[in-house]
């Protein structure tokens, strides 16, 4: 008798801990979880919800054109350097303190960007804005795999997922309806009152772990610095290169050996150091590093596509932004219903399997995009914009589960902000080599198009009769207007050209990539996850 009921006790001792973690995670737990949740996608937001009202904040600021972008790229800038530095912080204040503070200056400085009078305040602001939200973004990831038992993160997986793809997608549909409706001033004024919310709740009820107020002794300044330069530096490189003919322009290149020196420092003093401000070793985990690389492409396709639609649309369509939001809109929404499905999907696939099915979908939908014309409107756009939703979600809730579902917890905060660090520099690489393409491939396509626009060209003479006539009827009868006319029209033919050679390249990208997902390794349920490291 004794040894019959033994292997059933052993058998069923594993449960134990997953019923403690589940114990753990109470109404206030999930509550403070949710609370963070909505932080992280306002901080995700505010990548990109300027994006397509720059010109309305250049005209209110009085701001010239190379001084505008710089909105965009100062907060890129400092949330990049901020979101690897979170996982040190947040083991020395714990996470409710380092939310809180984060989520309050993200607020303040949102009503600093509001209230700015000139481009010098906006740029400021707008810095620190980014740099305080790149400290929500990673304890949210971190908390997912920390305090919620393993049986249900297939429910939280899809609205951490849903959020990070769907907050810069709908960036600029929501900053354009905003700047339309009221003003620029909007853009920042919105993030007011949900931001003292989600700073009383985040102070209220996060009691996930304790502060580590001896780390503060052991904090690397140097590496501080290091940091800042490498990741700001590479940032500047990448945001300004592709429109300043990269090291030619003297900023650049003095930024890309500030980059170099910066990289050198920070993985020597990662890598000698017993607290280092950033700890690689979570990728001595297979899963982890396969991951994020798995991440970094993601990025390129996220920040990659939501910046050519806009794109497309505007410079060959001539939409304007509330135009232009109104149609992009259709992958958030795709996303938003997708969700829920990808949340019952990863519980009953291999989450490999639905990896790589999810980089097929998005490489098919990017595919499908190599056909585009001059005339591509709102219908033609719209499978390959529902495809691409669907797959952002199929790809992203396993890819969370496989790169952080295997780290153990004392890795979990520091893996979770270098994860993220590798979705947005692919966001940044990605957009650098996109420009660069386009530019390129529109130069190089525009050439080979106009040695067949020639005299000795009976099509070419007959469109160029056309437009003289056509011209002519208008009451325009100078001959140079038709050939202006007949160039433009080439350059728009070269235009759209480029931008199949970047679709058709991403689809390459995502379809080679996809049966690497074979090489992870599915993870194992295990019941820890409600201590939150106190």
């Amino acid at each position: 008798m004794t040894s019959a009921t033994a292997p059933a006790q052993a058998s069923s001792a594993p449960a134990a801990p997953a019923a403690a973690a589940d114990d753990a995670f109470t109404g206030r737990r999930a509550f403070a979880f949710l609370i963070m949740v909505f932080g992280m996608f306002m901080a995700i937001l505010d990548i990109q919800i300027v994006s397509a009202s720059l010109a309305e904040i250049q005209a209110g600021l009085g701001a010239g054109p190379d001084e505008i972008s710089w909105v965009q790229t100062s907060y890129l800038i400092a949330e990049v350097v901020m979101i690897p530095l979170s996982g040190f912080l947040a083991r020395m204040m714990s996470t409710r303190i380092l939310f809180t503070l984060a989520a309050a200056g993200f607020t303040l400085s949102s009503l600093a960007c509001a209230g700015s009078s000139s481009i010098g305040e906006m740029i400021l602001w707008r810095g620190l804005q980014g740099f305080l939200g790149g400290g929500m973004i990673p304890s949210v990831f971190a908390a997912a795999f920390t305090i919620i038992p393993p049986a249900r993160r297939n429910i939280v997986s899809p609205m951490i997922g849903l959020v990070a793809t769907l907050a810069p997608t709908v960036g600029p549909t929501v900053g354009g309806y905003l700047s339309h409706a009221f003003s620029w001033h909007w853009l920042f004024l919105v993030n007011v009152i949900p931001g003292i919310g989600v700073t009383v709740g985040a102070f209220l009820l996060i009691d996930f772990d304790r502060p580590n107020w001896k780390l503060f002794d052991r904090f690397d300044w140097w590496g501080l610095l290091a940091l800042a330069a490498f990741l700001g530096g590479m940032e500047y490189v990448l945001e300004e290169g592709p429109s300043n003919d990269w090291f030619a322009d003297e900023a650049v290149a003095i930024l890309a050996v500030v980059m170099v020196v910066g990289g050198i420092v920070s993985f020597w003093r990662a890598l000698t150091r017993d607290e280092p401000i950033v700890d690689l070793s979570a990728y001595r985990d297979t899963n982890f590093t396969v991951g994020s690389v798995f991440s970094f492409v993601m990025g390129i396709g996220l920040y990659g596509l939501t910046y050519l639609y806009p794109l497309y649309l505007g410079r060959v369509r001539g939409y304007d932004s509330l135009m232009i939001g109104e149609t992009v809109f259709v992958s958030g929404l795709a996303m938003f219903i997708m969700a829920p499905i990808a949340g019952f999907l990863s519980s009953k696939l291999d989450l490999r399997v639905m990896l790589m099915g999810g980089f097929l979908l998005f490489a098919a939908s990017t595919w499908m995009l190599t056909g585009l014309t001059d005339q591509w409107d709102f219908g033609e756009l719209l499978l390959p914009q529902v495809l691409r939703g669907m797959a952002l979600m199929t790809c992203m809730v396993p890819i969370n589960n496989l790169a952080l579902g295997t780290l153990t917890p004392d890795k979990m905060k520091g893996g979770s902000g270098l994860y993220n660090l590798t979705r947005n520099l692919g966001g940044a690489v990605g957009l650098a080599i996109i420009n660069q393409l386009l530019s390129d491939r529109q130069a190089l396509h525009y050439d080979r198009l106009a040695e067949s626009v020639s005299w000795s060209n009976p099509e070419a003479v007959s469109q160029l009769s056309a437009m003289g006539a056509n011209l002519a009827a208008n009451g325009i009868t100078d001959d140079r207007a038709a050939l202006a006319q007949m160039v433009g029209k080439v350059t728009g033919q070269a235009m759209v050209m480029s931008f199949i050679d970047v679709f058709f390249l991403i689809a390459l990208l995502f379809a080679g990539l996809s049966v690497t997902a074979l090489a992870m390794r599915k993870p194992a349920p295990r019941g820890g996850g409600g201590g939150g490291g106190h």
